[in-house]
């Protein structure tokens, strides 16, 4: 990256902030650390918006930024992370998994998954209104792909307007569960939302689809001599090699089903 504007741009991906030795956890040492760094770095976060608004534009990033997301909405990222981006004044998007009866006049949490605690609606809200942004994740978390266009609709759209009901705030995105999709979701989601994060691992370009949004995934940057990279050129060479096993896993996987 030269000059003050970069053509590839890291979105990071969290779940749980937390000390499991699980694929979807990192720890909060290590959180807090990245941040630290990332800061000391001059690295600055992009909401997911404006990272979308550049690609729609065909502009460059501006120089040393990245985008933040945590997807299901897991009570961890009010508790360990919330805390350490108000600190350095960075900015997030939460995929929120609602629950078939979410939204905030029931009160409570959202449901549970992975069998961790959740966001209540109260903590969205405060995130909220600290400059968090909250966007759709579907009702139930189910594979996109194994269900039936008006089954699609309603993961989708309900599950939209459920926060958009919570949070009286449009929801301009999309995480795929498990970060899979076809044809058919890609264009019901395409319909009601400006961008759509999938799990495809790299870095966003000018050749990034807006409804597939690569991001990396903290699973690849789950230490602190991991994370580092990120601050150096290395960092996209290492993206790189990471996703190629991971392709190839995930055609032998196609082409078995």
């Amino acid at each position: 990256m030269t000059g003050l504007m970069a053509s590839r741009l890291p979105i990071l991906t969290f779940h749980a902030i937390d000390k499991r030795s699980s694929v979807i956890s990192i720890s909060p040492a290590v959180f807090q650390h990245a941040m630290a760094r990332l800061h000391e770095g001059g690295y600055q976060t992009l909401r997911l918006v404006e990272a979308a608004d550049y690609l729609r534009r065909g502009a460059p990033f501006p120089r040393r930024s990245f985008v933040i997301t945590f997807d299901d909405g897991y009570q961890s990222a009010y508790e360990e992370a919330f805390p350490v981006l108000e600190g350095y004044g960075m900015s997030a998007t939460v995929f929120l998994t609602v629950g078939k009866k979410g939204g905030a006049k029931s009160g409570g949490r959202l449901p549970c998954l992975s069998g961790r605690s959740m966001l209540s609606w109260e903590e969205i809200q405060e995130m909220q209104q600290s400059g968090i942004d909250f966007g759709a994740h579907t009702l139930t978390h189910p594979d996109l792909t194994r269900l039936s266009s008006e089954e699609v609709k309603a993961e989708v759209c309900d599950g939209k307007a459920i926060i958009e009901d919570a949070l009286s705030a449009p929801v301009p995105s999309f995480a795929y569960p498990y970060g899979r999709y076809n044809d058919q979701v890609r264009n019901m989601v395409r319909e009601h939302v400006g961008c759509a994060c999938s799990d495809k691992l790299g870095l966003v370009s000018q050749g990034s689809d807006l409804y597939a949004l690569e991001r990396v995934d903290a699973f690849y940057l789950r230490t602190d001599r991991l994370f580092n990279l990120m601050l150096t050129r290395l960092f996209p060479w290492y993206i790189w090699a990471c996703s190629v096993p991971r392709l190839v896993r995930r055609a032998f996987q196609s082409g078995a089903r």
